[in-house]
């Protein structure tokens, strides 16, 4: 019996491939979950896969390279989708479609499957990663072929085989989980109108009823990854962990978009990000202390391409490693300790410091100085304005002005 390997959460989407694949192909179906970080999630996926007809299941903990190999590369890009989304979900699939390809070899497997619409950018996201990894797979996505149409279908085919699924037609939204963030589609918020309620929020605490007392963090940075929180050397899974509890306690994270999908549409998302939006920040502070104005400038225009190939699904492409190659050539100095101010929703810096530190107090100092010769800038305008002169003079010579 020939064999596919799914990609399985436990869902209600990929609850239902596992039946479809059997009735409608005659595979044996052999299911992967990726441990990222999604904790109690995972603790029923064994017999709630086999119960529903696979064969075998895979949960494969890649916490630790998820946090190494895919967000520290973004972080230390600075790559933000659109001004806000970080990219939880989109950084994830490529890891996933990794360990898919993986197993499909060890088990001998013909194909892979995925449960993204084809709506979604996920599906995009899963094909590029295997086009690039395994080309010879054949990748089936049940929602290009079935008759199913909506989640209120899914939920009854899944009713009809005796399958229990996570949502109910009174509240269908589509979550996606992991160490970095959790996301919400779908439903009331298809409406960007409706603003989302509290009770939807997981790991982070309405921002007004958050503390009244601000919480103050400590961040440790070396060559722009976080090593120390509050000066305690941490695991890079446990100090996200650790920094999601403390900022989701103060209400920090919440991210409501509507974003440009890769597959022409627009789409509505409420995205938690606690640990992740106070990195960013942080590690933002530490750049904007220790790389110079040229090199911080352009990175900025880097950082917005790697988040559209991140975004895209286009992770293992000579380009994002090219990029990397640079990006890592700019974190040689971003060594330092930041100080980030959590308060009610908010995230701000509160004091930063490096070795490597560019700024220099005695020539930013509105006291006396040695050592800035403020005659000096006359000369600097003159030569930095005389192209903006000359045109000027030219205007006046021909009657321009």
């Amino acid at each position: 019996m020939p064999k596919v390997v799914l990609a399985y959460s436990g869902g209600l989407d990929t609850s239902i491939i596992i039946p479809w694949l059997k009735e409608n192909y005659g595979y044996e179906v052999i299911a992967m979950a990726a441990d990222l970080g999604q904790g109690e999630e995972l603790a029923p996926l064994r017999e709630k896969a086999v119960k529903t007809g696979a064969s075998k299941i895979y949960i494969e903990d890649v916490q630790r390279e998820f946090v190494e190999d895919y967000i520290y590369p973004t972080l230390k890009a600075g790559a933000v989708y659109e001004g806000k989304y970080l990219l939880g979900t989109s950084m994830a699939r490529p890891l996933i479609a990794k360990k898919l390809v993986e197993i499909a070899r060890k088990e001998g497997a013909e194909a892979i499957a995925h449960g993204a619409t084809g709506k979604g950018n996920d599906q995009v996201r899963f094909e590029l990663a295997v086009k690039a990894l395994a080309p010879d797979l054949k990748v089936i996505a049940p929602w290009r072929e079935w008759d199913i149409r909506s989640r209120e279908d899914a939920v009854d085919y899944a009713g009809a085989r005796g399958i229990p699924v996570p949502v109910t037609k009174a509240r269908p939204y589509s979550m996606d989980r992991n160490l970095w963030h959790l996301s919400h589609e779908g439903a009331d918020l298809e409406d960007p109108w409706n603003e989302p309620q509290d009770d939807m929020l997981v790991l982070i605490t309405p921002p007004h009823k958050a503390p009244d007392k601000p919480t103050y963090v400590t961040l440790d940075f070396e060559q722009g990854i976080p090593v120390k929180l509050d000066g305690e050397t941490l695991d890079p899974a446990a100090l996200i962990q650790k920094l999601n509890a403390v900022a989701g306690a103060n209400g920090v994270g919440i991210v409501d978009m509507v974003e440009n999908r890769l597959v022409g549409m627009k789409s509505r998302g409420i995205y938690e990000t606690p640990a992740g939006t106070v990195l960013f920040a942080a590690h933002r502070e530490m750049e904007l202390l220790t790389l110079d104005r040229a090199t911080l400038h352009f990175k900025e225009g880097v950082a917005l391409r790697y988040a559209e190939l991140v975004y895209d699904g286009v992770w293992f492409a000579p380009l994002r490693e090219a990029l990397d190659a640079f990006v890592d050539s700019t974190q040689r100095t971003v060594t330092g300790t930041v100080v980030m101010k959590l308060y009610k929703g908010n995230c701000s810096p509160a004091g930063a410091r490096s070795p490597y530190s560019l700024y220099d107090q005695e020539l930013s100092t509105f006291s006396r100085d040695e050592i800035y010769n403020q005659r000096d800038a006359e000369g600097f305008i003159n030569l930095f304005g005389l192209p903006l002169k000359v045109r000027a003079m030219m205007e006046q010579k021909a009657g321009l002005r």
